[in-house]
């Protein structure tokens, strides 16, 4: 049953509560009364996917030890409908109690599960002051369903021969005819208001206008709708409203303004307490607080509470989903009887249900109507339609409707076999038989009008498609005319019967027998008859002579004796019948009938020639294949059926498919045959039927699957990379189209200018896009051309536009140096020295690499040479690999040097000979000379410490000080001091430092203090802020801080506020106070904490604040991918 539409169907919101829930929820006009929420299930149900036509069953499980009486369980679905009252051989409830563990189990049973099923359910359970929730959904996946097509019946199928044709298309018999629309303006209603002042009498006529399927709840809940002064609230000064409406996917705003602007709240929904989130945000101004749910879902219609110390306050959200419009009509549809019909429509939701009516009537799953959903598209299928079908067809959505008509033709009856007349004699037997196309087909006999009735005398029988009245003992009063009525057709067969009562003198006499041969009947020329395979032949001979004679039918040797088989001979007076019920090939022959009585004899011959629908054709093979084409042959039956093959009919279809694709409607006669509009890369198969006068053969075996694909096209940008005395280095880019048979490789030709005869140079193809060609001879001039290769074989070639001289090309010797090289290379002690520098040259130049004009030793740097480049390395560098390099490269007398320095250094050893030269006041000053090891670079500065004898703690005075020599002030009086020097490079400072061989003692003079009186200053002063707060825009979900600085005696008491409240111990807010920096750091904002933002400072003398703006904002797409 589909769920009832929603009062806003139309476009408009009511907001009003739902017909069924508990008295216990909230009426609008009343304050409201929740029970305690509490955990009561053990087990709840779990959303599930359930396949239609199968059983579910759901379980849920309450405990009930803390409970003083027996819990009440509620089954809903949506978000009124109360299923208990629905109870049937549908849905089925079951309840069970365990003594032991004190737990109830409740069972809900769907048997048979239908679309209707699917969609949000609820289950409720309640006692006294306790109860407990909880939801969850139903979706139905169609069971899979197996279709079977025959290919003859679908000669003519909708499309061009694509691969989505075949249904049948009878589109061109349907009269065109324009659709009315109607637009109506959307009208906002209320159905809870118009239900109020209806009268009982129109309460049946409004549920069907509006869709309500359930009204006796929504009367049981107006009913409790009365009007009460709401209680006054101590903490609320506005309360929620009873109900709020909301579209699908739209943003909601609740709202409560509270009495004490500094009072926390609680939003629950269904009991349980919301967090803030980006869906869900709280927001503070004053006594209002305010709660916003974006993006509103169907998992959002719920009960929502606002909870303000021991005062709740009650409201309940309805979420409404948009109305389901219908996108695609249903078209007219035209059929013959027994053939299938299918309504297709589509609309706007892939979830959305869809209500089918005949006439005024819902139609529902059963063995004439099946039903079936793909997406957004659904269907009504009507296996074998009957005139019984025809009327008009209804589909309703929850926001339209479309009607298509349909129409079924009977089928027409051929008759195959007509009755004929009869004259009998007393006594004999009279056989009335006549043959129809249809096997199926029931009727009556009648005699003059009057139906005949079954006796001992007269019996009637109906075996496949012949039908027989046969009267034994024929008697004057069966004398009349007979018909056949065929059951439901507009059709009669009639003969007639003439009773012959005749009085003979016996003469004896002889005549010698004769037999008569009608050649103008089934005979095609002389004696030969032609049967199609299959059918039934009856071959009448009319025989005279007296006295009777004796009938002999012959094929060959063998006699055809009376009776009822297959092949058999009825004989009668002066007329002989040969009898072949259903032809076959092996009834085709020369028969002969001799016929003889003591008069004489008189023979005849009779050709008999089966003919039949061909063989199916031989040997289907795919010859070659295109980008979208395939060129397909095939071997003629070997029997064609004894008439001409008049062509072929071909089918093909994907490979692992079994939806095949008719790709000729007119024969062809050709056995070779090109099929085109293929997509490339994809597997088919084909299959050919043989065509004569008969009709289509059997299909032949299917084809080997091939697959449509296309030769790339020519490499390109194909050029000469090296030439050596007997090769050629050539390189290519791959071709711009390459298709689906991918590459396989490359084909590499040469040829002698002005000859024809190309070489192939590789035997199997290369993948690389390069190639060396060898073996060429020098001093000649080649052309080289390159093919690619796939399965779909060799694209055009890609050729060189002018020939190639196949010898040594000479090119100076050049080193390219690196930039970096071209100064002083330096590098640590320890560390890796890796140089790489490439030269050019040709043929491969010769390198020689040198050290202070020395070779080099191989045993202390790694030497390794290719055709392009050099490299020198040095895994751990040395002092010792310091030195000037020198590469050379040289071919033949030509030659190219370059000279590297490097440069291997180190930290530098200590100053020598410090001492304290001089000392002065309260300074002294200090000479030393430059260390012995410099770490093989230039000194760049010293560093110089002191130390006090007494604490012996050393302290930086100098750095980087370039002379070798200072002077040290600041010197305390009466201390005695030692000094330390450290050198400095560009390795950093020396390991160790030179330390003074003397001290610096600075002795105390006669002069004595004149201490003043001290005379404290007043420090007081009131709190002023010297850096303000600043206006900052920060990304939600990041923490962020805010600062400012002040200054006041006595210390200040600092308050941070939000919006002129005070910000208590929430511990979403750190606060710091280091020396007058105020700092307020946010963790993780959401959009609720923008505001504005104050910081106080308070003492005793005054005060002082500051404010700013703070700006929480959503992350932007750009701002996200930088992260």
């Amino acid at each position: 049953m589909p769920e009832p539409k929603k009062p806003g169907a139309k476009g408009g919101k009511v907001e009003a509560p739902p017909a069924d829930k508990p008295a216990e929820e909230h009426v609008p006009g009343e304050e409201p009364q929740m029970s305690q929420i509490s955990g009561l299930f053990v087990e709840k149900p779990q959303t599930v996917t359930a396949v239609k036509g199968k059983n579910i069953t759901f379980v849920a499980k309450v405990d009930s030890s803390q409970l003083l009486r027996k819990p009440a369980m509620k089954w809903l679905k949506g978000k009124w409908m109360d299923l208990g009252s629905k109870a049937g051989k549908h849905l089925q409830f079951k309840e069970t109690y365990d003594r032991n563990t004190k737990i109830y189990t409740y069972e809900m049973t769907i048997v048979k599960v239908v679309d209707a099923d699917a969609g949000g359910y609820r289950c409720e359970v309640t006692s006294k002051d306790k109860c407990d929730s909880c939801t969850f959904d139903i979706s139905v996946e169609a069971a899979e369903e197996t279709q079977q097509t025959n290919i003859l019946e679908a000669f003519k199928r909708s499309g061009d021969a694509g691969e989505d044709a075949g249904d049948l298309d009878f589109s061109g018999l349907l009269k065109k005819r324009e659709r009315k629309q109607k637009e109506e303006p959307e009208i906002e209603v209320d159905v809870w208001e118009i239900l109020k002042n209806a009268k009982p009498c129109d309460y049946e006529k409004i549920a069907f206008e509006y869709g309500i399927t359930d009204l006796r709840g929504m009367l049981k809940r107006l009913k409790k709708m009365k009007k009460v002064e709401p209680k006054k609230s101590d903490a609320f000064l506005k309360k929620l409203e009873p109900a709020y409406s909301v579209e699908k996917g739209k943003r909601i705003q609740l709202s409560v303004e509270l009495a004490d602007p500094n009072a926390q709240v609680k939003w629950l929904r269904n009991g349980q307490e919301i967090k803030p989130s980006a869906k869900y945000i709280f927001e503070s101004v004053g006594g209002i607080r305010k709660l916003t749910i974006n993006k509103c879902t169907l998992a959002d219609d719920a009960a929502y509470e606002c909870v303000v110390g021991e005062e709740k306050s009650f409201t309940e959200v309805f979420v409404q989903e948009p109305p389901v419009t219908i996108t695609k009509m249903l078209d007219d549809i035209h059929v013959v009887v027994g053939e299938k019909v299918e309504f297709e429509v589509e609309v706007s939701d892939e979830g959305a249900n869809v209500k089918w009516m005949k006439d005024g009537v819902e139609l529902s799953r059963d063995g004439k109507y099946r039903f079936k959903k793909d997406g957004t598209k659904h269907w009504l299928i009507i296996n074998e339609a009957t005139t019984e079908d025809i009327g008009t067809y209804y589909v309703y959505t929850s926001g339209g409707e479309s009607k298509g008509e349909l129409e079924v033709e009977e089928k027409e009856l051929e008759v195959l076999q007509s009755i004929a007349d009869l004259t009998l004699k007393a006594a004999e037997q009279a056989v009335f038989k006549c043959e129809v196309s249809d096997e199926k087909v029931t009727g009556k006999w009648f005699k003059d009008g009057v139906e005949v009735i079954p006796s001992d005398r007269i019996k009637m029988t109906h075996i496949g498609r012949t039908h027989k009245l046969v009267i034994d003992d024929v008697k004057p009063e069966d004398a009349g005319d007979y018909t056949f009525v065929p059951d439901g057709y507009a059709l009669s067969i009639s003969a007639k019967l003439n009773f012959l009562e005749i009085k003979i003198d016996y003469v004896p006499r002889q005549e010698p027998p004769k037999i008569h041969l009608d050649t103008t009947g089934s005979f095609v020329n002389k004696n030969t008859i032609i049967v199609v395979a299959g059918n039934k032949l009856r071959f009448d001979v009319d025989i005279t002579g007296e006295p009777p004679p004796t009938v002999c039918w012959k094929k060959g040797d063998m006699e055809i004796s009376e009776g009822e088989g297959r092949v058999r001979v009825e004989t009668r007076k002066n007329l002989s019948c040969f009898v072949i019920e259903g032809a076959e090939r092996s009834d085709e022959g020369l028969y002969h009938i001799t016929v003889t009585n003591p008069a004489g004899e008189d023979k005849a011959d009779v050709m008999v020639k089966i003919v039949d629908v061909p063989d199916p054709p031989e040997n289907v093979k795919c010859t070659g294949v295109g980008e979208d084409n395939a060129s397909i042959q095939w071997d003629p039956p070997k029997y064609d059926g004894g008439v001409p093959v008049k062509g072929y009919l071909m089918e093909r279809k994907k490979k692992g498919s079994s939806r095949w694709t008719k790709l000729n409607f007119d024969i062809f006669e050709s056995t070779t045959y090109e099929a085109k509009k293929m997509i490339e890369g994809v597997l088919y198969e084909m299959r050919v039927f043989a065509v004569n006068g008969i009709g289509i053969s059997q299909p032949s075996a299917n084809s080997k699957p091939f697959m449509p694909i296309a030769p790339t096209s020519e490499p390109t940008r194909l050029m000469v990379d090296d030439v050596t005395d007997g090769t050629c280095a050539l390189k290519w880019l791959p071709p711009e189209r390459i298709g689906a048979g991918g590459i396989d490789g490359y084909i590499i030709e040469y040829c002698v200018e002005g000859a024809t005869e190309w070489v192939q140079a590789n035997e199997t193809p290369v993948e690389k896009n390069s190639y060396r060609v060898r073996g060429l001879p020098v001093g000649e001039k080649m052309l080289f051309r390159v093919t690619a290769v796939n399965i779909a074989g060799r694209s055009p070639p890609a050729e060189l536009a002018q020939a190639v001289t196949i010898r040594e090309i000479v090119e100076r010797p050049k080193i390219r140096l690196p930039r970096q090289l071209r100064t002083k290379y330096i590098k640590r002690v320890g560390e890796k020295v890796n140089l790489v520098i490439p030269f050019q040259g040709k043929p491969r130049p010769m390198v020689t690499w040198l050290k202070d004009g020395a070779p080099l030793d191989s045993g202390l740097v790694n030497i390794r040479t290719s055709e392009v480049d050099t490299i020198l390395f040095i895994r751990q560098a040395a002092r010792d690999h310091s030195g000037q390099y020198t590469l050379s490269v040289q071919i033949e007398n030509m030659e190219d040097k370059v000279n590297l320095e490097i440069q291997i250094v180190d930290k530098p050893g200590p100053p020598t000979a410090v001492t304290v030269t001089d000392v002065w006041g309260f300074n002294a000053a200090l000479e030393w000379k430059p260390p012995k090891d410099n770490g093989n670079t230039e000194i760049t500065g010293y560093t110089i410490q002191k130390a006090d004898l007494k604490t012996k703690e050393w302290f930086t005075v100098l750095e980087h000080n370039r002379r070798p020599s200072c002077t040290v002030s600041d010197l305390v009086m009466g201390n005695e001091y030692t000094f330390r020097v450290f050198s400095e490079n560009i390795c950093g400072m020396s390991d160790d430092a030179g330390i003074s061989k003397n001290t610096a003692v600075i002795a105390k003079t006669g002069l004595k203090q004149k201490v003043q009186p001290y005379k404290e200053k007043d420090m007081s002063s009131s709190p002023k802020f010297i850096t303000p707060l600043v206006d900052r825009s920060v990304i939600a979900g990041y923490s962020a801080a805010i600062s400012c600085a002040v200054r006041g005696h006595p210390k200040p008491k600092i308050i941070w506020m939000k919006n002129k409240m005070i910000i208590g111990e929430d511990p979403k807010y750190l606060m710091q106070n280091n020396q007058g920096v105020l700092t307020l750091n946010i963790r993780k904002p959401s959009l609720f904490d923008g505001g504005k933002y104050t910081c106080k400072a308070v003492n005793d003398l005054g005060e002082d604040e500051v404010e700013c703006k703070l700006e929480v904002r959503v992350m932007t797409e750009k701002e996200a991918e930088k992260k």
